[in-house]
């Protein structure tokens, strides 16, 4: 038999919580994996149906999860699309903005000439990390830690880290790391304008 009940404690990037049911019975684990993939992602306070199993830990866990009623309006979901594909918008501006800036210091003859191939391919490999670290999340994998994300940033990767946090909705909402990733941008753009101003002054 399918119960009811109200999704809670709703973890988006590790792609877990727990659903509350409506008979005000003990909370039931939720995974990802469990709701319908060809429709949106799950939200807190989201009604669902679902049958139930115990498993080999001995918590109870939802399976074939469905969504009931949206707890948010359609109104709702288009304004956040909206406000994502913005947030795509403007970090990809971000990042090609950077990478063009460079290149200009590059043809003007400063700088190691190297400099913009060390950022775009440290930038792919940002992008392909974040990536697998957020299929990770979902399926329950290996995760890739948070320090070597900053380090990937750090070294030059942080464009390529930009725009992957908007693309797979990885690591956006959760503030202490969003301060940290912003230290090491900070921080690569203040060593690179080092390096380019011992450069032009080595050339001048």
């Amino acid at each position: 038999m399918r119960e009811r009940g109200r999704l809670v404690d709703w973890n988006d990037e590790r792609g877990f919580g727990f659903i509350t049911p409506l008979g005000g019975d003990a909370r039931v684990f939720a995974h990802v994996s469990e709701f319908p993939r060809e429709l949106r992602r799950p939200m807190a306070l989201d009604l669902v149906t679902y049958t139930v199993e115990t498993d080999d830990r001995g918590r109870l866990r939802a399976l074939g999860i469905q969504f009931l009623v949206p707890a948010h309006s359609k109104h709702v979901e288009s304004h956040a699309e909206t406000d994502a594909a913005s947030g795509i918008y403007l970090r990809l501006a971000i990042s090609v903005s950077f990478l063009a800036v460079l290149a200009i210091f590059t043809l003007a003859g400063v700088g190691n000439p190297w400099l913009l191939t060390v950022y775009c391919v440290l930038s792919i490999l940002a992008f392909a990390t974040y990536g697998a670290d957020k299929s990770a999340a979902r399926d329950g994998g290996w995760r890739v830690s948070e320090s070597s994300l900053h380090f990937l940033a750090l070294a030059g990767g942080w464009p390529g880290a930009l725009i992957a946090q908007s693309v797979f909705h990885h690591k956006t909402r959760k503030q202490p790391f969003q301060g940290v990733f912003w230290g090491t941008v900070i921080g690569n753009c203040v060593l690179l304008a080092v390096f380019l101003a011992v450069s032009a002054a080595a050339h001048g």
